[in-house]
């Protein structure tokens, strides 16, 4: 294993804002195992970024890291509600920023791990202050869904708010329905308001880091961490969640695996079937990851090849944190590619 050892942190450098690094990339990259190694390399905590593993219960289908995986950093931000408790990105921004004043007040460099973009978003350059959840509103909507089909509300999204229908899956009812219910409740376009407000709130000094890899080789990955899931017992998870009464319906349970896994387990198809949506499915998550992320200001990409160990990358990394709090307009993402790609 390469050693990672570099001299103290010192977060009140010559920022202008109290600084924050954030790891990103798409599902089965490497950010879990990058992300300890940096933390543990920085001396600090994993803030975690990602709107499944919130909820409590559902470990291997969200791939929450064991508490040996964990190698004794701390997670936060994980856990926080039940398969059944609502959760949104206003309220992920809120436990995020108490947790990050915390990590500052003792010195520490918050470091921001996952892969749901509208969280590091929202958190990195603030959130629009839309209309709040109307959960009666909501309530007709699904019960819509549930009338006309799925279909039937997206096609409305399209004739009201063609813009934020186009970048939502045709299938993704929790957002299609947010989405509906902000135009109905406002009587304007999420997509125009969005616009308007266009995140332009910067209430830290940031340095954003992606991570990639070739496609086929990221392919790879996802189906042998889908294999890996099977084999922890994914199935067998997703059958006790419904035991416990969440039903199928639930955003939680809609989920990558458990939405799988729950279909077969009602009979609406074979496990092998179920096996090969689940990595299909995962697949296509992870493009619509990094086309999210590609669309991102100033995030810097690192390429991890076959040849590169974590260790490798992080140490790669902790450099570029290094230089980030000493002169933060001397990192560039050309330069930060080519010293990983010449690892």
């Amino acid at each position: 294993m390469t050693s990672i050892q570099h001299p103290p942190l010192n977060i009140e450098s010559s920022l202008k804002a109290k600084p924050l690094v954030a790891l990103v990339g798409p599902t089965a990259v490497g950010k879990s195992r990058v992300g300890i190694l940096l933390a543990k390399a920085l001396d600090t905590e994993v803030l975690t970024a990602d709107s499944r593993q919130v909820f409590r219960g559902m470990d291997i289908g969200m791939d929450k890291p064991t508490v040996a995986e964990r190698q004794g950093v701390p997670h936060r931000l994980i856990d926080l509600v039940e398969p059944d408790q609502p959760f949104n990105v206003g309220l992920y921004r809120r436990h995020a920023l108490e947790e990050i004043r915390r990590l500052h007040s003792v010195g520490k460099l918050p470091l921001l791990v996952g892969g749901t973009g509208l969280y590091v978003r929202a958190l990195l350059r603030g959130l629009w202050d839309g209309p709040a959840a109307d959960w009666a509103l909501r309530g007709r909507l699904d019960a819509e869904a549930l009338d006309r089909g799925i279909g039937a509300l997206y096609e409305e999204l399209s004739r009201v708010d063609p813009a934020s229908a186009k970048r939502l899956h045709p299938h993704d009812q929790v957002k299609i329905i947010r989405a509906l219910e902000v135009y109905r409740l406002s009587g304007r376009p999420l997509s125009e308001a969005i616009h308007e407000h266009a995140f332009g709130e910067s209430p830290f000094s940031t340095l954003v880091i992606g991570l990639m890899r070739d496609r086929e080789a990221l392919y790879r990955r996802i189906d042998a961490r889908v294999d890996e899931q099977l084999a922890k017992g994914l199935l067998e998870e997703t059958r006790g969640l419904l035991a416990k009464g969440y039903d199928r319906q639930l955003g939680s349970m809609k989920g990558l695996g458990y939405r799988q896994m729950a279909g077969n387990l009602a009979g609406e198809y074979p496990y092998d079937e179920a096996v090969r949506l689940l990595k299909r499915d995962t697949r296509h998550f992870a493009k619509r990851q990094l086309t999210w992320f590609r669309k991102e200001p100033g995030l810097i990409w690192l390429r991890i090849d076959e040849r590169d160990t974590f260790e490798d990358v992080t140490a790669r990394i902790v450099e570029l944190v290094h230089r980030f709090l000493a002169d933060p307009p001397a990192v560039t993402s050309k330069e930060a590619h080519n010293t990983v790609a010449a690892t």
